[in-house]
């Protein structure tokens, strides 16, 4: 893993929620006023993988299963840890957990020309993933985001970062 990056602990899986929350603070700094949604850690979902940064951890990375592949489901990390390299060092390490555990691609929804989201992302080797290659829980999930109002705010789109394995999603 990358340094300071780890598995999370079941137990810590409650302290998510208010780095989610206080992270997300940030969009309505910008005009994005997203209601509260539930934690992911409290949807009831088994996670592909929960990495974190820092003990108690101040960053976290959840990875689902999506359409046979990794995708990073919510990538968090407190303001106040903010502008230090953790958010990348998690998706670094969400990539590098991916490759190592098979699969050969990691996808992600994010806002294209929200800093810290799109273009963030794009630097770090995700491309858009245009509408006709999108997976059946890709299309799902574009569509429960439009219906929750989240295109409201700017234009969303899929990403996806090819891992090294060659034939795999």
């Amino acid at each position: 893993m990358v340094a300071d990056i780890r598995p999370a602990r079941p137990e810590e899986f409650t302290l998510l929620g208010p780095i989610e929350h206080h992270a997300g603070e940030r969009f309505g700094e910008i005009g994005i006023l997203l209601e509260d949604p539930v934690p992911v850690a409290d949807r009831g979902e088994v996670p592909l993988a929960v990495l974190v940064s820092g003990d108690p951890p101040v960053g976290f990375a959840w990875l689902n299963l999506v359409c046979g592949g990794a995708h990073i489901e919510e990538l968090a990390v407190l303001q106040s840890a903010g502008r230090r390299g953790l958010g990348r060092a998690l998706l670094e390490a969400s990539c590098v957990w991916a490759e190592q555990a098979g699969y050969g691609s990691v996808t992600l929804c994010a806002y294209r020309d929200v800093p810290w989201n799109g273009p963030f992302y794009r630097s770090a080797g995700f491309v858009e993933l245009e509408p006709d290659a999108w997976c059946p829980d890709l299309a799902e999930m574009r569509a429960t985001e439009r219906a929750n109002g989240l295109d409201d705010f700017g234009a969303r789109v899929v990403m996806i970062r090819r891992l090294g394995r060659v034939g795999t999603t």
